[in-house]
């Protein structure tokens, strides 16, 4: 699982659609693996504006990388090409193997095994 699409997903259990503790889901023991891709700056550019930055944050303090901005990048900063594959890096080459992303509100856990999040829910919880 690749940590951009932890920015998004979210709880799936009924009761939590309207908290905003439902969201980000956090990574909890936590395997990466880093996988190199071809450089995609445009990519960057162009999702950029969809990423939840504070939530996105959250999870790359929860992994262990360094400190993101406080504050997203925009205009001239994603003319910087450092700051285009430190995220290039952090968002689409940072793979989750295995370990699961909790809910802050209900406490539910999604395992992942073999790079793949299971966000089926048991009955009990539909």
């Amino acid at each position: 699982m690749k940590v951009i699409t932890a920015n998004f997903v979210t709880c799936a259990v009924k009761e939590c659609k309207t908290s905003p503790a439902s969201f980000p889901l956090h990574f909890q023991d936590a395997e990466l693996e880093q996988q190199e891709l071809d450089f995609q700056p445009e990519f960057i550019r162009n999702v950029l504006p969809r990423i939840d930055w504070e939530a996105l944050r959250t999870v790359s303090n929860e992994l262990g990388f360094p400190s993101l901005p406080d504050s997203k990048p925009e205009g001239e900063a994603l003319d910087n090409e450092q700051t285009l594959k430190d995220l290039h890096r952090l968002l689409l080459e940072t793979h989750v193997t295995e370990g699961k992303l909790t809910c802050g509100n209900c406490g539910h856990s999604y395992m992942i095994k073999e790079g793949i999040a299971n966000f089926l829910l048991p009955s009990h919880l539909v």
